[in-house]
């Protein structure tokens, strides 16, 4: 069951909800989420899932890269996967956009190769990061891969100076174990392996890390 008294919005307010895409450009999109489809290495035949799609353009460049994979997105807000399904629309990328909460998938165990997800987790207290990341693992297949875009652990202290405005936006109750690099904690303790932090990069507002994490 959907609990929609625990949904955060992307931004923090749902009246933000119209600016996400605007926002999220500030934040070198382009750069690390093409990084991160590329680290994924999907193949066709794949089943891949964008996991709090938002407006769906990672889930859309994902099916425009590699085109024989069978890409669904997943977001717990109906105004955003509106968005998507309009933009997919119209780019002509054929994605599923479904409705549920990163710790409730509506998924079956062993039902994608690949899970994506890209400033997100951040949004999630410790205990749901936990949740989600079991549930990641639960419906990937032995062998899948999750890959993340988040924030990390300040490269510097500009870096996390500047992380300070995600932190009163979003909350400091979900950020503040992001900020200190424990992430990878979560995916380990939900039985992930080969965990690792594969690349940084520097934006306005901190330090965006991606992720890798195997289940066995």
């Amino acid at each position: 069951m959907i609990r929609k008294s625990d949904y955060i919005p992307g931004l923090g307010y749902d009246a933000l909800t119209s600016l996400y895409d605007v926002v999220v450009l500030t934040t070198r999109e382009r750069a690390f989420k093409s990084a991160l489809i590329q680290q994924a290495r999907i193949a066709d035949g794949n089943r891949v899932l964008d996991l709090a799609c938002g407006t769906g353009t990672m889930a859309q460049w994902i099916k425009m890269d590699r085109g024989g994979a069978d890409v669904v997105g997943l977001d717990g807000d109906p105004k955003m996967l509106s968005q998507a399904r309009v933009k997919a629309e119209k780019a002509g990328a054929a994605v599923r956009f479904d409705e549920g909460m990163s710790y409730e998938l509506p998924y079956g165990d062993g039902s994608f190769d690949r899970v994506l997800s890209s400033l997100f987790f951040h949004h999630l207290t410790p205990t749901d990061k936990l949740r989600t990341a079991r549930e990641v693992f639960r419906v990937l297949r032995p062998g899948g891969e999750l890959h993340v875009a988040d924030f990390g652990k300040a490269a510097n202290p500009m870096m996390r100076f500047l992380f300070y405005g995600i932190q009163l936006l979003d909350g400091f109750a979900t950020t503040t174990d992001t900020v200190r690099g424990e992430l990878p904690d979560r995916f380990l303790s939900a039985g992930f392996e080969q965990v690792a932090v594969t690349r940084e990069f520097s934006t306005m507002f901190g330090t965006i890390a991606l992720y890798r994490a195997v289940r066995p």
